[in-house]
């Protein structure tokens, strides 16, 4: 009886501990199936180890050069965010994205760039078929849209009226209006965006000191806000009323690095003839059509969800091509 009472004892520990032994395998596996959930591609902002799309403007052009009219190679895409590679979904040019384009203007520039409407107007009539327009006034007060986003290009056209040319009609500075006009876009969809703007470019809304580049706050919320909406900023330097009678060399190389910076900073350009008024808006003109022919959206699959600054690198395969893009955009 004791030899029985023995065997079952036996049998009961040996099926305990292989109990025990199955119960901690199970749980040794299952920190590994959830760091298999969590490593996911997901495209939720909040998704651990997740991923979320970006789409950037992009111009490519030979090195050294404008961008030419011409078909060119461009080689394959490189895209690094903060110096990590990253997956490209598309890249979508005129043929498949729809361009949309903000046109402002300061109302405070010198009355000679009233002869410049007529061509600005044919500009807007030649943009391609399906083109999205917005026109709008940068002036006292708040933005003055004459017409908000439209695909017909000629009602775009005929909303362009001459700019007031005084000195009472200035903006705070241009760059709250830019700011507000980029916000526009928000309920566009992903694409090809982009803004011409016609200013002076001069911030001394918190003193002469907020006329350089660096020290502009407006300047920098306009450029973080066309970086987060993906949209392209392009300029023609216009000087205004004021900025003409300052005969100040100092305000006006300011003038024009803020619009440099605000050009550089969101893949665009800024257009300029030295540091006084332009004889014509004609070469400008082709230059920014060119340029726009050749803007694409490219769209990649970003791995750094956390919130801030991200910094943007993108290279073609060929070592002639150069691409303008943003150099960066804030979540």
């Amino acid at each position: 009886m004791r030899e029985k009472n023995r065997r079952l004892l036996t049998v009961l520990l040996i099926a305990a501990l292989v109990c025990a032994m199955l119960s901690l395998s199970a749980s040794g596996q299952q920190p590994s199936r959830e760091g298999e959930n969590e490593n996911t591609v997901g495209s939720g902002q909040g998704a651990r180890g997740g991923v979320r799309t970006v789409t950037i403007p992009i111009t490519i052009r030979e090195k050294g050069s404008k961008p030419q009219e011409e078909i060119m190679p461009v080689g394959e895409f490189v895209v690094r965010e903060d110096g990590d590679a990253q997956r490209i979904l598309s890249v979508r040019d005129i043929g498949n994205a729809p361009l949309s384009v903000a046109v402002l203007i300061q109302d405070d520039v010198v009355s000679s760039i009233a002869n410049e409407i007529k061509a600005m107007g044919e500009f807007i009539r030649r943009l391609p078929r399906g083109s999205r327009v917005m026109v709008g006034y940068i002036r006292s007060g708040s933005l003055q849209v004459r017409q908000k986003f439209t695909t017909d290009l000629e009602k775009a056209a005929s909303a362009l009226r001459i700019p007031l040319g005084l000195a009472g009609a200035a903006p705070y500075n241009p760059y709250v209006e830019i700011r507000e006009g980029v916000k526009r876009f928000e309920s566009l969809p992903a694409g090809r965006r982009a803004m011409l703007v016609v200013s002076d470019g001069l911030d001394i809304s918190r003193g002469v000191d907020s006329s350089i580049p660096s020290q502009s706050i407006d300047l920098e919320r306009a450029i973080k806000e066309a970086q987060r909406h993906s949209v392209a900023v392009y300029s023609f330097y216009a000087p205004t009323v004021s900025l003409a009678g300052s005969n100040n060399p100092i305000l006006v190389n300011n003038a024009l690095s803020s619009l440099q910076k605000l050009a550089d900073e969101t893949g665009g350009r800024a257009f300029f003839h030295g540091t006084g008024v332009p004889v014509s808006f004609d070469p400008f003109l082709r230059d920014l059509g060119i340029s726009l022919a050749r803007q694409k959206a490219l769209t990649y699959l970003s791995t750094h969800p956390k919130k801030g600054y991200h910094r943007i690198e993108v290279k073609s395969g060929l070592p002639n091509i150069e691409i303008d893009h943003p150099a960066g955009y804030t979540r």
